[in-house]
């Protein structure tokens, strides 16, 4: 008797310190120490794309310490949201919210939900500190902790996907996700270090259809940066000083780019009648390559040398803001440098991606060429 007692309170200790949870403080992409709870079992997401990150962290069970996220993931990304809500139907029960940026954040709500910290993406910060949310947060004992995927992400992904790791007990897998996808990218790099090849013209047009303006773009950072890393010059760069911005179509006339790429999503949920290209898991290629061929007749694009040659591409949106940066700049430097880079596969190297770190099946539709002699 007296031994299974002394073994069963050795268990009962052992399970204890299992959970146990201590108190860290963490240094944010803001700059800032945070205090934070850890082993994190409940967290709100500013945003409910973060789940690109925390999937892969977590792939055993990603969701189980989300107790309220953004409502943005069904609209911006409607293929990822289907594949996890077949494999986790219980997130349509997450409670979501309106976004910090836009000012619709309940913060009421999110304090009955009693979360241990809020990730939120560091271009909200300034909304969240002129409306006094993250004080509202504090003084009720919940940090705010900021992350960055989206305004600087080939200098803020690691250091993210790090600070996500320590906030979930996950550093070990962060590390090896940042491994694999540091190596992709060192790979291109080092071959275009090289080979020291032309920079041909680029431009890359942001959200392309998605409404009738044209043409939306990026600076030197995000996609822009991409660009560069991928062995090309971003026309926009030099025209754009921030992230996001907007070329006109004359601009564009007189960079008279070779190579022409639109980013693309389904966003019906945002723009039912709009001619965005469609891409991501399971999009419809066949309709992307039609609209595709459609905003090539606009006038800032018709006679460029891109479209002479047919060198013109789409690539999936989410690429902008999610650790899966890595693949985009394969696909890049492939469609940039053809010849350099024929031999390298990026639907290959997201297909590992999927298998090796994410709790969901591969589904092809993230890139659409138009140029024919591509053997991607």
């Amino acid at each position: 008797m007296t031994s299974r007692i002394i073994t069963a309170l050795v268990l009962w200790a052992l399970s204890t310190a299992a959970f146990a949870q201590e108190r860290i403080t963490v240094h944010d992409i803001a700059g800032r120490d945070v205090s934070v709870e850890v082993p994190v079992k409940r967290m709100i997401l500013g945003e409910g794309r973060m789940i690109y990150a925390l999937a892969m962290l977590d792939r055993e069970a990603p969701f189980k310490r989300v107790v309220g996220w953004r409502d943005d993931l069904a609209k911006a990304d409607p293929g990822s949201w289907e594949a996890y809500k077949k494999r986790y139907p219980e997130i349509t029960k997450i409670p979501t919210f309106g976004g910090f940026k836009e000012g619709t954040f309940d913060v009421e709500q999110a304090i009955t939900l009693d979360p241990q910290v809020v990730v939120m993406n560091i271009e909200a910060r300034e909304a969240t500190e002129s409306s006094g949310l993250d004080r509202k947060l504090a003084a009720v004992g919940i940090p705010v902790v900021y992350i960055d995927f989206r305004e600087k992400p080939m200098q803020h992904t690691d250091p993210s996907l790090r600070l996500l790791g320590r906030l979930t007990d996950h550093s070990k897998r962060a590390d090896e996700f940042i491994e694999f996808s540091n190596a992709h990218i060192k790979a291109v790099t080092d071959r275009l270090a090289k080979s020291s090849p032309t920079t041909p013209e680029v431009f890359i047009e942001r959200a392309a259809g998605y409404s009738e303006e044209c043409c939306m773009s990026f600076g030197n950072a995000n996609f822009g940066e991409m660009v560069t890393l991928a062995g090309g010059h971003n026309i926009a760069g030099d025209i754009i000083p921030g992230t996001f911005g907007t070329v006109n179509p004359e601009q564009v006339i007189a960079s008279d780019p070779s190579v022409y790429i639109a980013t693309g999503g389904e966003w019906s949920g945002y723009v039912p009648d709009g001619k965005w290209i469609p891409a991501g898991p399971n999009s419809d290629q066949a309709e992307a390559r039609k609209r595709l061929e459609y905003l090539l007749t606009r006038p800032a694009l018709a006679h460029t040398e891109a479209v002479k040659q047919g060198n013109v591409h789409a690539i999936w949106h989410q690429f902008y803001n999610s650790p899966y940066q890595f693949v985009a700049i394969e696909q890049l430097a492939k469609w940039i440098h053809p010849d350099l880079f024929r031999d390298v596969d990026p639907d290959a190297t997201l297909r590992e991606l999927y298998s090796r770190f994410l709790p969901l099946e591969y589904a092809p539709g993230y890139f659409t060429s138009l140029n024919k002699d591509e053997d991607a």
